[in-house]
C-alpha cells in the first residue's frame, strides 16, 4: 500500500507498537503483556485497537481544513432542522457505542444543505473518541481502487483496510460515472462492511421526489441502469437483482432510513434563505 492514502491516526495516539500508552495499563505499549518469570507473552486487550489504527494509518482519515471547526454550536449545524439535530445528537451522544454496534448515518438531500458538514461532524467526534476513521469522496475512493487494479492483492488489501476501520465516511455517494465496475466495487465495499458489522456515514444528493429506496437506487446507478451494461452487471451479482437496489438495501441495514435534509443552498449567500425544513 502506498503512503498517498494519508493518515487516519487519532490525535495523541502516538506510534503504535513503540511505546504508545496502553489504555488499560496492562502492557508497555507494545501490545503484548510479558511475564518474565514464566518466560511468556500474551496479546494485550489493546492489541485489536492498535492493529486497526495501523491499518487506518494507510487511509485518508483527516478532517479537511474547511471542516475543522465544524460543531453543534456553529452554522450550518446549529441551523439544521430540529429533527435532524435531534437525530445527530442521539447518534453522536456516545459515538463509540454507535460504532461498536455497527450503526451508521446516511444523510440525503439537496445540494448545499449541510449534508457534508453533518458527516464531517460525525467523523470529527469519532476521531476525538479514539476511533479509526477513513474519509473519502466516492470519486476519490474509486480512483484509489483503479490505481490498485493492476495488482489484485493491492485491491484486496485496500478493501480489507477499508473494512477494518471503525467508521468509513463516504461523501457524495452517487457522484461518479456509473459503470458496471464502479457499482460493483461500491457494492463489494459496502457489503463487506455490512457483513463485518462496521458503520458507514454517507451523504447523497437527491431531490425530494427521489426520497425513496427505488429513487435513490436509480440515482446511484444512473445512467447505467436500463442499459446493456447494467444488465451484465446485474447478472454478475445475481439473477434478477441490480446493484443500485442492493447498495441501497445494505446502506439502510447499516444506517437505518436515510436522514433527509432539504432547503436552500447554504453555499450561496446571495440567495434569499428560508428556514431549512423537512419535506
Amino acid at each position: 500500500m502506498t503512503s498517498k492514502r494519508g493518515s487516519a491516526r487519532a490525535p495523541g495516539s502516538g506510534r503504535e507498537g513503540s511505546g504508545a500508552r496502553c489504555p488499560y495499563g496492562l502492557c508497555d505499549g507494545s501490545g503484548f503483556v510479558i511475564d518474565f518469570e514464566a518466560n511468556s507473552a500474551r496479546r494485550c486487550e489493546c492489541m485489536p485497537a492498535r492493529v486497526a489504527r495501523r491499518l487506518a494509518s494507510r487511509l485518508q482519515g483527516r478532517i479537511p481544513t474547511r471542516y475543522e471547526g465544524v460543531s453543534f454550536e456553529r452554522p450550518p449545524i446549529s441551523e439544521l432542522p430540529q429533527p435532524v439535530l435531534e437525530a445527530l445528537r442521539a447518534y453522536t451522544h456516545d459515538i463509540s457505542a454507535s460504532l461498536a454496534e455497527g450503526r451508521g448515518l446516511w444523510v440525503v438531500g439537496d445540494v448545499g444543505t449541510g449534508k457534508t458538514s453533518v458527516a464531517m461532524l460525525v467523523s470529527k467526534l469519532a476521531i476525538a473518541a479514539g476511533q479509526t476513521v477513513a474519509i473519502y469522496s466516492l470519486p476519490r475512493l474509486l480512483n484509489l481502487l483503479r490505481e490498485e487494479i493492476a495488482h489484485e492483492a493491492g485491491v484486496l488489501a485496500l478493501l480489507d483496510d477499508l473494512t477494518a476501520v471503525d467508521l468509513l465516511h463516504i461523501d457524495d455517494l452517487g457522484a461518479h460515472h456509473s459503470t458496471g465496475w464502479a457499482l460493483e466495487q461500491l457494492y463489494l465495499l459496502i457489503d463487506a462492511r455490512y457483513q463485518a458489522g462496521r458503520a458507514i456515514v454517507a451523504t447523497t444528493n437527491v431531490k425530494d421526489n427521489e426520497l425513496h429506496p427505488d429513487g435513490i437506487a436509480r440515482q446511484l446507478a444512473a445512467p447505467l441502469l436500463g442499459s446493456k451494461a447494467a444488465e451484465g452487471a446485474d447478472q454478475a451479482m445475481g439473477p434478477g437483482g441490480h446493484l443500485g437496489a442492493r447498495i441501497v438495501s445494505r446502506l439502510i441495514e447499516i444506517c437505518g432510513d436515510p436522514l433527509p435534509l432539504f432547503g436552500d443552498d447554504l453555499r450561496r449567500p446571495y440567495r434569499a434563505r428560508g428556514s431549512l425544513t423537512l419535506p
